[in-house]
């Protein structure tokens, strides 16, 4: 920001402390204040009171988003090829576009990151400071906020801002992208309509989001979605959705909602479809409880496989006290799970369902027993001539997975 543009930025702050006016609430009004103060600063420029400004509607647009938006982030929130943005200091800013990050040339000082990060907090109703030094938040337009301030940090604050793609809403979409071949998406459609719970698995940034929204987007009109997510960012358009997220606890230390409590409450709501955006630690005995009652229900998982998802759901409930084992966990998990669908982010930033297993239900030892439904042997997902063993919920449904796993259905 040219020292023009921070001179004209305060005018209006000043004009909108006095007039006690909303821009937030107001493009439009900011918009004209800003084209005001530009006129007023060009005829003084011209008398010889400062220097001129070569383009005057860049510097119109950098203003408005200084004052109702994220200041100069607002272009890459606004860019729809950049899908993630973080901070690690005043210049070093960077993007991640395809799944490939790269540095930019955009630069803040001290305070404006103090500023910057006040404003996207003050939406979002949440706090960082030294008590709470970090936070999750969600943005007006959803996109997922993380900040961590020092001394947590060791020289300066680091902000995170996931974006979620609105391009993707059903799994058409997927196989057109290429990350779902048109065999695997109808019988993932043919599970979601019968019921299935799903368990979707994945590294960082493969797309798990993209795909609980996408599966989502194949149940039936009438069936009722709660869903249950730290902070939101599922994002869906079926007609009876209840969407919860957790609160933090108060300066008091009072009124935190966790996702445990979540989890539990969400079963008093009369769901036909439970989601839990993602299990990470003991909130994972709730959910298979809730499975366990007979409601169909999905979620992810970070893990380096379908098998090793698992695994990791059979360990994550032992943390919810030691009265909880083994001998408890394993064959609920065996028998709750109908699905596990794995995703991967190559080294080209390239999002794919590399893998989809099917549970058997049967322990063998201390491993769950998993057939495996479709594989990515080259690169590509292939249907292996394996068929889920648990077919009641597709009995019950009237579909059968044979139609679209049989020879001759690809």
């Amino acid at each position: 920001m040219t020292e023009a543009v921070r001179e004209i930025t305060e005018q209006v702050r000043l004009r909108v402390r006095r007039e006690g006016v909303d821009l937030a609430a107001d493009r439009g009004l900011a918009e004209q204040y800003v084209r005001d103060e530009l006129r007023r600063y060009s005829e003084r420029a011209l008398g010889g009171h400062g220097s001129l400004i070569r383009d005057e509607h860049q510097a119109a647009r950098e203003i408005v988003a200084s004052l109702t938006g994220f200041g100069p982030l607002q272009p890459l929130l606004d860019d729809p090829e950049i899908e993630e943005i973080w901070i690690n200091g005043p210049d070093r800013v960077f993007v991640a576009r395809d799944g490939v990050s790269e540095l930019t040339s955009m630069t803040f000082t001290e305070q404006e990151m103090r500023d910057l990060v006040e404003r996207m907090l003050q939406a979002s109703g949440r706090r960082v400071d030294l008590s709470s030094p970090f936070v999750d938040a969600t943005l007006p337009d959803g996109s997922r906020l993380h900040v961590f301030i020092p001394d947590i940090t060791k020289h300066n604050v680091a902000v995170n801002i996931r974006k979620f793609t609105r391009r993707i809403r059903d799994l058409n979409q997927l196989v057109e992208l290429g990350s779902l071949t048109p065999q695997a998406s109808e019988f993932l459609r043919m599970c979601v309509l019968a019921g299935q719970n799903i368990l979707v698995s994945g590294a960082t940034q493969t797309g798990k989001t993209t795909l609980l929204n996408a599966l989502l987007s194949a149940t039936r009109a009438r069936d009722r979605i709660v869903t249950v997510e730290e902070t939101f960012e599922l994002d869906l358009t079926a007609r009876d959705v209840v969407a919860m997220q957790c609160r933090q606890p108060s300066l008091e230390g009072t009124g935190e909602i966790t996702l445990r409590r979540l989890i539990k409450e969400a079963l008093r709501m009369r769901p036909d479809r439970l989601i839990v955006g993602e299990v990470r630690e003991a909130e994972s005995l709730d959910l298979l409880i809730a499975l366990n009652s007979g409601l169909p229900g999905m979620c992810s998982i970070h893990a380096n496989s379908a098998r090793d998802a698992l695994a990791k759901l059979s360990t994550l409930p032992l943390l919810a006290g030691r009265n909880i084992d083994s001998a408890f966990v394993l064959p609920t998990v065996a028998g709750c799970i109908d699905l596990v669908v794995h995703c991967e982010l190559d080294r080209q930033g390239f999002r794919r369902v590399s893998e989809i297993i099917a549970p058997s239900g049967q322990l063998s030892g201390s491993l769950i027993e998993a057939s495996p439904i479709f594989l990515s042997p080259d690169g590509r997902l292939t249907a292996t001539g394996g068929y889920p063993t648990k077919l009641a919920k597709f009995r019950a449904a009237g579909l059968d997975p044979a139609i679209v796993l049989g020879p001759g259905a690809a």
